[in-house]
């Protein structure tokens, strides 16, 4: 009876699983059978969603007059304009959403509609970016999971796949360089090859959901959310006010191909500053002056390092010197981010505290030198006194030996 019992049971469950959409597309051929065989890894198949559960219909029934029956709310293709609304009926349910992720936030529609491409969607334009262009449509991925298109390091690629293409913005009169642009600058170089997920890409400064070009005036505060202590100083700085209307940090630094920043910026043929200041106006001189300070100490630190090294490498004690050396570094680290306040007297202040440490580092390493030079001498003498000692003792030996000789004969 127990058997029976389980069989029938078994039957019920099957029954209660059964999914005509995929029965039958996976015998399907082509794109017909694609949507049936990316399902399988699809996040929402993983939560016991189904086909039905975005195009309607009966997948109980393999009657194609029910299953795909309007009166049971059958949809083909959902209409692109209709899409964001259609993901929204769920994960806009915060008491839906919350049992699979409670941290999960149900605002992703209302974000949507304040972008750049909700309101274009809004006007009718359907070829602005809706959720599929961005999350995939039947192989649906966490953003965590490596193969999503929304995962930090493919989410680059998933933005170009739009604003790459010359033919796709040509209406919209914007240009396609940004992610070749991107794929020079810092933050890529940090993202794709130190594989720091945490580095900016596009939706870190665009928003997501929501995205939107920053403001021209909000890119200081947008590049502030990352780098705080340099937006500080150059909301004090004289810069800020000129900069305003300019882009603020975009002036120097770019937006899309961010450079690693060089010293080299402030003075000499690559210099930054002179694009504004002419090299004898006020602005040229402190450009100057803040970039002489930053190399004396820069020669400094590496003077010091040298010789410290020199040291370590021949067995000398110098560990407090090099602890002590990591003082002059932070030193040269705070004189370049105080550039940004274009204030001389704070970048001399950091300069003049790190040269005075690195003095002390090299005097150590030099001291070290002198003491090894001392132990040297002390071993040649040392050993000028052992040879001596052990011709001594031969000579004496030898003597004995021929007197022993002679008395013998």
């Amino acid at each position: 009876m127990k058997p029976l019992l389980a069989g029938f049971f078994m039957i019920g469950v099957a029954m209660a699983a059964k999914d005509s959409c995929l029965e039958c597309h996976s015998l399907l051929e082509g794109n017909l059978q694609a949507p049936a065989k990316a399902f399988g890894g699809d996040i929402h198949s993983r939560h016991g969603f189904r086909c039905n559960d975005c195009h309607g219909g009966d997948p109980s029934s393999d009657d194609l007059e029910i299953s795909m029956s309007a009166s049971r709310g059958f949809v083909g293709k959902v209409p692109r304009t209709a899409i964001p609304k259609l993901c929204a009926r769920c994960h806009s349910d915060a008491t839906l959403i919350h049992k699979f992720r409670p941290q999960q936030r149900v605002d992703q529609l209302a974000q949507y509609q304040t972008s750049v491409h909700g309101k274009r969607l809004a006007a009718g334009d359907d070829a602005v970016a809706t959720c599929i262009d961005c999350h995939s449509v039947h192989d649906i991925r966490a953003v965590k999971d490596p193969k999503s298109p929304t995962h930090p390091l493919r989410l680059p690629q998933t933005c170009a796949s739009c604003h790459a293409s010359a033919q796709h913005m040509a209406k919209y009169k914007i240009g396609t360089t940004q992610f070749a642009d991107y794929q020079t600058s810092v933050h890529w170089q940090a993202l794709s090859k130190g594989n720091d997920l945490s580095a900016p890409n596009c939706a870190t400064c665009h928003g997501n959901h929501g995205a939107t070009p920053p403001q021209v005036t909000s890119v200081a505060s947008v590049c502030g959310t990352c780098h705080v202590v340099f937006e500080e100083l150059f909301s004090k700085s004289p810069h800020q006010a000129a900069f305003a209307d300019m882009g603020a940090c975009v002036v120097c630094h770019s937006n899309h191909a961010i450079q690693r920043p060089s010293d080299k910026m402030l003075a000499g043929s690559s210099s930054i500053c002179s694009q504004c200041h002419d090299e004898n106006s006020a602005g040229g001189k402190a450009a100057l002056e803040m970039s002489s300070l930053i190399h004396n100490l820069d020669e400094s630190v590496q003077r010091s390092d040298r010789i410290l090294e020199r040291s370590r490498s021949y067995g000398m004690e110098v560990s407090e010197a090099l602890i002590r050396q990591t003082d002059a570094k932070e030193n040269l680290i705070k004189a370049r981010v105080a550039l940004h306040a274009f204030q001389v007297e704070a970048v001399r202040k950091r300069v003049t505290d790190g040269l005075a440490v690195s003095q002390e580092t090299w005097n150590a390493g030099a001291a070290a030198l002198r003491e090894r030079d001392h132990r040297r001498i002390g071993l040649a003498v040392s050993l000028v006194f052992i040879v001596i000692t052990l011709a001594g003792l031969w000579l004496t030996i030898r003597r004995i030996e021929a007197g022993q000789k002679a008395s013998s004969t």
